[in-house]
């Protein structure tokens, strides 16, 4: 097809579509399909990126389709640090992305986040918005406002799972652990053959906090981590299920399952090791098979099994959002919203799922077959949580729970030691912290 064919049947899909946007909630944006204006965007992806060229040709077309012109500035992961200064002078993007848990303590929980229930109404290729994107994801209460609508709105999914080579591994595909006593025995089995069971780069302390996060997740259910961490007396770290889930990561970390030197590793060595074949299994995001793919083994097949569950409990799984947000202070929020509403086209879709390999909003988008197992995950999940099970609060993970758990996961701390040590410094942490 050539570009004038193209360009004559985006036109086609676009005039079939309703962009109007209708007012739901309070704060939210009600507009009209316009023509002309400009907008200022702020985007967390660098030139050349995958994710970028998709968004960059969506741009393009919004930019033919409507007259409008889109100000993009490619300002990588950064730009929601720079958002923070802009939000006291009259220098404000229009609209804004990144993943949830940074765009959350600047504008979801700050109150500075325009309500996107306009957006939400906008019928995109004859369905409303609101219906494009799975329900188990709209609900998560995290990314609504105090009056119950959205203030972010998601168009990519990460996750995470126990990674391995289908090609070396065929039985892990057939039959992966289902529960942790079957997943220890598995490392165990490893072990015993002479492969390294588990590779991990141990100087990410966003992959160490996955294994206790996970484990307490498991066994309790979404939102069992956050009411630990809110809990300004910090009793809530004497609970049975808080020592339990360090007692599964202690069993990691001292259990001989572990590449020798992850304590002292730098990413990402850990992973290229994994990927080279040289371990058998490690813990990470759905952004995996991207980052290793230039240096995986010859014939490496991508899969993976999700975290074991725990006491037979209901497996929930991990689904953080990259998504826009339109502050409240844009100068053109209606034609902001039009833009992200028109970016959720299943044209642009398949592209992120196909081209940048990660998983797009829409549950009908195309995705990679490296994605395939990950997929099958999320759709399957009874219930879904947030990367730290949502917690935001300025400077908790990062400064308290982090350092910490870092000790647990590296070896050096046990179990006890870490529920104790997390149990004082959060009490001053919220002591400090209000």
């Amino acid at each position: 097809m050539n570009s004038k064919s193209r360009i004559v049947q985006a036109l086609a899909v676009l005039a079939g579509a309703s962009l109007a946007l209708t007012a739901c909630g309070q704060g939210s944006a009600s507009t009209a399909p316009t023509e002309g204006g400009t907008l200022t965007y702020w985007s967390m992806w660098k030139d050349g990126e995958p994710q970028q060229k998709v968004i960059a040709a969506a741009i393009a077309d919004f930019e033919q389709q409507t007259g409008a012109t889109v100000k993009v500035q490619w300002q990588g992961r950064s730009n929601t640090e720079k958002l923070v200064p802009a939000l006291n002078t009259n220098n404000v993007p229009d609209i804004v992305d990144g993943p949830y848990a940074k765009l959350a303590p600047v504008l979801g929980d700050t109150g500075q986040a325009l309500s996107l229930g306009a957006a939400y109404d906008t019928v995109v290729e004859g369905k409303k918005v609101s219906e494009l994107i799975p329900a188990k994801y709209t609900s998560i209460s995290n990314i609504k406002g105090e009056d119950g609508t959205p203030w972010m709105l998601p168009y990519s999914l990460s996750s995470d799972a126990i990674w391995f080579d289908a090609a070396k591994h065929p039985e892990l595909v057939a039959n992966p652990p289902a529960d942790w006593d079957a997943f220890i025995a598995e490392l165990a089995k490893l072990k015993a053959s002479g492969a390294a069971p588990l590779a991990a780069d141990g100087d990410v302390a966003g992959y160490n906090s996955l294994w206790f996060t996970t484990a307490l997740i498991r066994a309790e259910g979404p939102g069992s981590f956050k009411t630990i961490a809110s809990d300004k007396t910090g009793a809530g770290w004497d609970s049975p299920a808080a020592l339990t889930a360090a007692k599964k990561v202690e069993e990691i970390a001292k259990g001989g399952y572990l590449i020798p030197g992850y304590d002292a590793s730098k990413w990402p060595a850990q992973q290229q090791v994994w990927a080279s074949g040289k371990a058998s299994l490690i813990l990470n995001g759905s952004w995996l098979p991207t980052e290793t793919g230039t240096y995986a083994a010859e014939g490496f097949q991508y899969s993976s099994f999700p975290f074991p569950a725990i006491d037979g409990k209901p497996t929930s799984v991990r689904a953080d959002f990259v998504g826009w947000a339109v502050p409240k202070k844009a100068k053109s929020p209606e034609l902001a919203q039009q833009l992200a509403t028109f970016m959720l086209h299943k044209k642009y879709q398949d592209d992120y799922g196909t081209k940048a390999k990660v998983l797009p909003i829409r549950a009908d988008a195309a995705f990679s077959p490296q994605m395939d197992s990950v997929k099958k995950s999320l759709d399957s999940a009874t219930s879904v949580y947030q990367q730290n099970d949502g917690v935001t609060f300025p400077g908790y993970v990062e400064k308290v729970f982090w350092p910490i758990d870092d000790q647990l996961f590296l070896g050096k701390i046990s179990a006890a030691e870490f529920v104790a040590k997390m149990k004082d410094a959060q009490i001053q942490y919220w002591k400090d912290n209000g």
